[in-house]
This record gives structure tokens, sequence and C-alpha cells, in this order.
């Protein structure tokens, strides 16, 4: 066998070994017929109602919640509130805002400790995480909410990256305001104006997630 064969040879070996596999597409969720039968005959039924619909027809709790998951994702069936809101009070009181008591909760928790806890080991730690992620990541966050009220406009990794960004932006502009009032860059005022400047706009954006709320409300009326 010559050289020139050897080296084909070696060469069919080598592209039969470096193939990629075939890729296997993992098989689609289907519904049962009777799950559907009983999707369809239950508008207007609650969610609990459904899920003991199902369950009553053969299904057990597991699969009732695949069938009512992947109904809604087919679009077989709607969810949606059955007791929304109607003003900005509820709205503000309701499951809806929750991420923005979230964000005060934070910000008191933050307060506490910076300002309430002894600066020592192992307290100390703790005013370091919660500064840090307070300064670096809440106020860029809740100004993308404000931007972005709507869940679906930006996917969570951008909401997060872009809190972190924007975070890096504002901060430095409260300090540069501060630099020319009497104040100056101390930690008080720098807290007192992030905090401002957080807690406004976490109003903005719960107000803006209630305009759309209420565009909801009457699209569905």
């Amino acid at each position: 066998m010559s050289w020139r064969d050897r080296i084909r040879g070696f060469l069919e070996v080598s592209d039969e070994e470096l193939e990629e596999p075939e890729e296997v597409e993992e098989p689609e969720y289907e519904i049962p017929e009777l799950g559907l039968k009983v999707l369809k005959e239950s508008s207007g039924e609650s969610l609990d109602g459904l899920l003991t619909r199902l369950i009553d027809a053969g299904f057990d709790e597991i699969e009732a919640s695949r069938i009512i998951y992947y109904g809604e994702q087919y679009d077989h069936v709607r969810l949606v509130d059955s007791d929304p809101p109607r003003d900005l009070v509820g709205f503000i009181r309701s499951w809806y805002s929750a991420w923005a008591w979230g964000v005060l909760c934070f910000l008191a928790v933050t307060t506490l400790s910076v300002f309430m806890l002894p600066q020592v080991e192992p307290w100390i730690y703790l005013r370091y995480m919660f500064g840090a992620v307070y300064v670096l990541y809440v106020p860029g966050a809740v100004f993308i909410e404000a931007l972005y009220p709507k869940r679906d406009e930006l996917e969570d990794l951008e909401r997060f990256a872009l809190g972190v960004g924007l975070s890096l932006a504002l901060v430095p502009l409260v300090g540069l305001v501060l630099n020319y009032t009497p104040w100056g860059i101390r930690l008080n005022p720098i807290y007192a104006g992030l905090s401002i400047l957080t807690i406004v706009l976490t109003g903005v954006g719960v107000y803006r997630k209630y305009g759309y709320h209420l565009l909801a409300l009457e699209a569905r009326q």
C-alpha cells in the first residue's frame, strides 16, 4: 500500500469518526382527548374547579396540572384573574405590585444593616452584601420596571443585565448632583439620594403597570 492510500484511508476514517450524531427531537406533550374535552367544557371555571374536574375525569393531580399548563401553552385555555383590582389602591395592595413591596422591604433591610446593626464582624458582612446589591442592581432594576412595565417586553436575563448597567450609570449621576449641593458626597446624602430615586422609580413602575392592567381589563370586556 502506497503512502497516498494510507493517507486516504486515514482521512476516510477520521471523517467518519468526526461525523456529528443526528439530533433527536424531544417529543412534544400531547394533551389527551379527554383532557381537551374537559378544557373546552370548562369556560368560566375557576382554576381549582378545572383541576377538580380533571381529577374527577380520571387524571391524577400531576397529570391534571400538566394538562392545564400545556393547555394554556397551546392556546386551548386562557387563565385570567377572576377578581382583578379595579382601582390604583387595589392594584398597589394586590399581588400585581408584589415586586414593589419587595423593593421597599429590601430597602428597609438595607437601611437596618447600614445604620442600625453594629459595624463589627459578623454583622458588617451584612452591610457589605446588602449595600453592594442596593448600589449595583436595585436602582437600575426599578428603572427598567418603569421603562418596560410589560413582563414580555424583555427576558429575565435582559432585565438583570440592564439593571446592573443602569445602576452603574445612575449611582455616579446621583453623586455628581450631590457634589454641587451643600451636603456633598458622603454616606448619608448618597444613601438618601439613592433611596429617594429608588422609591420614585418604583412608584412610576407601579403606575405604568397599572395602566397596562386597565388596558387588559378593557380588552377582556
